[in-house]
């Protein structure tokens, strides 16, 4: 897909005016590049999903769910359709970050510090 997707455009900017608690708490944490200076933008459109939190520098995405996300098939789809495409997926619960985000951020930071081996390998394409 080339071009703006108005509805896209559309969804994430209510996603951004509707966010969930723990998703306001990370956001406080990682703008304006908090985080070794990374810049980290919100409900940013990827490949037909809207992203929660996304470091283009580092081809990062950071979710973060409720447990209607539990054992999701969408969400593991979307994950490998995403990592194809070049990005990390970090997921993270709500119940993390609102009782744990120190731990997050260290999670975070050590990813976009390539610490942390890769969880999924890159799949070849084009034979190559």
């Amino acid at each position: 897909m080339r071009g703006r997707n108005e509805k896209m455009i559309r969804i994430a900017r209510k996603l951004r005016a509707n966010q969930t608690d723990a998703e306001t708490v990370l956001w406080n944490r990682i703008r304006s590049r908090q985080i070794d200076g990374h810049k980290f933008v919100r409900q940013q459109p990827i490949i037909g999903y809207v992203c929660n939190f996304v470091c283009r520098e580092k081809l990062l995405i950071i979710e973060v769910d409720g447990g209607q996300h539990s054992e999701s098939a969408s969400d593991a789809v979307r994950d490998r359709r995403l990592i194809e495409e070049g990005y990390r997926v970090l997921r993270f619960w709500n119940n993390d970050v609102l009782g744990n985000l120190e731990g997050v951020l260290s999670t975070i930071q050590t990813e976009l510090r390539g610490e942390s081996p890769s969880p999924h390998p890159l799949p070849v394409k084009d034979g190559y």
